[in-house]
């Protein structure tokens, strides 16, 4: 990733693909060369889009900036919403954070609900494949064993992912991981509450 260097090779590609996912809107064009923040751009106009769904004030979402009564502590811990980025600080242009990895092309929050960093917790589940003896199975080809993880496919775009979502106020990364993987990965939202007893207890057992 190129952060702010304005580096051409980096990896913020998926930031900056149009339309916006879920919507019609296309974002400004980024090049490459002109990603990073020291890279000079009068000419940058992002497109302005947050979603409907996320102005519509849902409890995961925080208010528009513009709010009165709303003043964000942006990097730092804000009550129970972590401010903070994995990525170090991170600037505040207008009063609304900058994203550190570069330009994007939009403003706004999109499908997001914070200002500033989403955490996100994206849980890895891996097992070796075995035959029905229990030992492990050596790939044809390469003559290694075979690593099987657990994906899941979105209803969203029909994308494959890692089962995984984002870190609710003042919750444990853990407890995130585990209610995701439950939700996503083993469907625990339309299951009887006898079946989700038995769903956590042996993620408990992780």
């Amino acid at each position: 990733m190129s952060g702010s260097n304005g580096s051409k090779e980096n990896s913020h590609n998926k930031a900056r693909t149009s339309p916006y996912p879920g919507s019609k809107v296309e974002r400004s064009q980024v090049p490459n060369e002109k990603v990073g923040w020291l890279v000079e751009w009068q000419d940058y106009n992002p497109v302005e889009y947050t979603a409907v769904s996320v102005l519509a004030g849902p409890r995961w979402a925080d208010p528009q900036i513009s709010e009165s009564n709303f003043s964000p502590k942006f990097n730092e811990k804000d009550g129970h919403v972590e401010r903070k980025s994995k990525n170090g600080l991170y600037e505040i242009e207008n009063g609304r954070p900058r994203n550190p990895a570069g330009r994007t092309g939009l403003v706004g929050r999109g499908l997001l609900g914070r200002w500033g960093p989403n955490h996100a917790a994206d849980p890895i589940i891996t097992r070796w494949k075995r035959d029905s003896s229990g030992n492990r199975i050596m790939h044809p080809v390469s003559g290694k064993h075979i690593l099987q993880f657990v994906a899941i496919k979105r209803k969203d775009c029909g994308e494959w992912a890692i089962p995984g979502g984002m870190v609710d106020p003042g919750e444990k990364i853990s407890a995130t991981l585990k209610r995701e993987f439950g939700e996503e990965a083993l469907n625990s939202l339309q299951k009887t509450s006898a079946e989700k007893r038995e769903i956590e207890e042996k993620l408990h057992k992780l």
